[in-house]
This record gives C-alpha cells, structure tokens and sequence, in this order.
C-alpha cells in the first residue's frame, strides 16, 4: 500500500524524468494550484515550461469542523504544468497512475469533459475531468486565456486531488483515515493526526470568527497596494498582494457577509487586477528577451 507520502514522492519522481523542475508549494494562502506563479505566471507568453509541485489548497467556504470524510477547508493538490503541450500528454499521464500502481487495463478510466474557467484569474480553457472507477481523481486542462491573455503556445495542466487518489489507493471512505507515512517505530501516521484538529479549529474561524470589518479594511489595502504595484512595473508583488485580496474574498464569502450583487463586483475587482498584471509580466519578460526561450 502506497502511503499519501510515497504517492508524493511517485509523482515526483515520475515528473522528473518527463524534464519537468520540481517546485516547493507557494507560502501564501491560495485556492488552488493553478493560482502558484509557476502556473499562472509562466503560462503567459512563449517561453518553455514544465514543472511540477505539491500545492496545498485553502477553500474557507468548503469547512466541515472535520466532521465530513471528504470535504476539506484546506487540502493538497498535485500540479503539472507542461508548456508547450506536448502531444502525446494523455499517455504521460497513463503512465503515471502506473507508477502508483494503477494498471489501466484493469480499471475504468474515463475522461468526461468539463472545460475549465477561474473568473478572478481571467482564465479558461478546454479539459477533462478524470474519473476512476466512478471518482474523479484528476483535472486536465489546456489553457486558451490567462489573466485575458490568449496563450500562445498552449500550456498544459493536469491537477491530481492527492486525497482522492489516495482513499482510492488505501480503499477507505473516510479523509482523515488516509496512511500518510510510517514514523520511526513503524507506526501509521494518519491524515487526521496531522489535520484533523487544523480541520476543527481552521472551520471556527472561517465561518463564525474572521472578522467582517478587518476583512473588507484589508481586501481594499491589497487591492490598492496591488494598484501601485501595477503602475510600478512590478507583477509578482502585485501578483501576490492580489493572491491576498482572493484569499479575504474567500473567507468574505465563507462568512456570509458578500451579497450576490457585491460577489460579482468583487470577483470583477480581482479580475482586473489579475489583467493587469499579465500584461506587464508578458512585457517585463518580453524586455528580458524572454530568457528561457534560449533554454
């Protein structure tokens, strides 16, 4: 049995000898790997990219106090990014359930289609959903827009729920009994000893506690902070301070205190933000003479 932590490592492994550079988690609180700058921003532009890295991912409004076995407020996604895409991606990522010891001749695999769209990112694109046996296990996407920006060449992302993939993997039904590792007296270090009580605490504060007025005080100080960024010809402080103004939207919404008039308004603030700043990316990058492309 695969432990949460070997099916870490697998993929990793696996990515790494497909060239991709195995990347840490952003250290910011973000909804999902494709917001990590080494998806968002390389995406944009001409330059080739292929990475790979573990992002864990923060959806306030999705808390259950623990008491629910698979929905998390914060949970772990596996992110693969492959610029250009290259065309035979479907069959890399066959061979890579391989790897985790899922022989696809003796599963049902399928790809639904379910094509893709973040509103705050200004991003879209074509995509599957990857079912298992009747649970999807993965996101695939072609990215077509980023940030407003056509992409050109077209990236490539696959999106691996690690929870899924590893109930599936342990046959067990509940989140928090996934084996993440052995410890050194050959114990089974649990998914609930490590989160359960983050879990509990973490829901507390996203739906009763998070203060209202602090939050929308700061959603505006990032948004304005960002604004000079922008206008300094900086992306990735402005990026980042936008990554912020997403996250408080979020908890705003998990508090209950966004109307669905002033949601729009929101979301349509940070999508601004979010063009704005992959268009001056594309143009610091273009005035570097976009480096990688010689790589």
């Amino acid at each position: 049995m695969l432990t949460f932590q070997q099916i870490i490592f697998n993929l990793q492994k696996y990515w790494h000898k497909q060239g991709c550079i195995i990347l840490q988690p952003y250290d910011m609180e973000i909804g999902a790997g494709t917001s990590h700058t080494a998806t968002f921003l390389r995406a944009i532009g001409p330059e080739p990219w292929r990475a790979s890295y573990v992002q864990p991912s923060r959806r306030p409004k999705d808390g259950r106090y623990g008491k629910n076995p698979n929905r998390l407020q914060q949970y772990y996604q596996f992110q693969v990014i492959l610029k250009p895409s290259p065309f035979d991606i479907i069959d890399l990522y066959i061979e890579s359930l391989k790897e985790l010891g899922i022989n696809p001749l003796e599963h049902d695999i399928r790809f639904i289609e379910d094509n893709w769209e973040n509103p705050t990112l200004g991003a879209w694109g074509l995509g599957w959903e990857v079912w298992l046996n009747g649970m999807e296990i993965t996101q695939f996407t072609y990215f077509q827009q980023i940030g407003g920006l056509d992409c050109n060449p077209t990236t490539g992302e696959i999106t691996y729920g690690l929870e899924r993939l590893a109930m599936y993997l342990q046959n067990i039904d509940n989140v928090y009994d996934i084996v993440w590792a052995k410890n050194h007296k050959d114990s089974n270090i649990l998914y609930g000893d490590i989160h359960l009580q983050n879990e509990v605490e973490q829901s507390k504060f996203n739906f009763e506690y998070a203060s209202v007025d602090m939050l929308f005080r700061h959603f505006n100080d990032y948004e304005n902070e960002a604004n000079k960024l922008i206008k300094l010809l900086l992306p990735i402080p402005a990026y980042e301070r936008t990554l912020k103004a997403a996250h408080i939207f979020n908890l705003l919404d998990a508090r209950n205190s966004i109307s669905v008039t002033e949601r729009a308004s929101y979301i349509s603030r940070i999508r601004n933000l979010s063009k704005s700043i992959a268009q001056i990316y594309y143009l610091t990058r273009e005035n570097l003479n976009f480096p990688l492309l010689s790589k």
